[in-house]
């Protein structure tokens, strides 16, 4: 008896059938779980801005930083959240204790967050410095005067860990 081709091609197909089938839908719910923990815990991380441009003081300090505002206080400009507010030669230049291009950036950050935390009681504003271990006291005591004045009542300063 003779084959016909649409015969042999069943044959074919059914000896080369794998046995093996993938369930497809248990790995998407696998790949689904670790996307979403993933995603969870991605914003647990809290890193301050860092920049080659100056040097952290040390400290044996065990706490974690906390996301808050961070200004930035190089040996050559002042930024709050990245943007450039003030250079250090016209602030050290002026008498004036309140440094206002930082004073009003301050604000303005603070009034938006007043609009995100609205109903949260007891919020108060928090700031941190980061600035090099080599400016001078007179500068880092300006800004700090500054954002008091602007009404943040909590003042960190960014340092960097000691090893061992």
């Amino acid at each position: 008896m003779i084959d016909s081709p649409l015969i042999k091609r069943a044959k074919r197909r059914e000896r080369n059938k794998s046995m093996v089938d993938l369930n497809l839908v248990s790995l998407i719910d696998i790949f689904t779980i670790l996307i979403f923990f993933l995603l969870a815990n991605a914003s647990d991380v809290d890193v301050l801005p860092s920049s080659k441009a100056f040097k952290l003081p040390e400290s044996t300090s065990t706490q974690d930083p906390k996301e808050t505002v961070v200004v930035v206080v190089s040996d050559q400009e002042i930024t709050v959240q990245g943007t450039k507010v003030a250079t250090v030669s016209e602030v050290m230049s002026g008498s004036d204790e309140i440094i206002a291009p930082l004073r009003a950036e301050l604000e303005q950050i603070a009034s938006r967050q007043l609009i995100r935390q609205e109903g949260k009681d007891g919020a108060h504003k928090v700031v941190t410095i980061m600035g090099d271990k080599d400016i001078p006291y007179r500068l880092l005591r300006k800004v700090m005067v500054t954002c008091a004045q602007a009404n943040y009542s909590e003042i960190s300063f960014a340092v960097q860990r000691k090893k061992g």
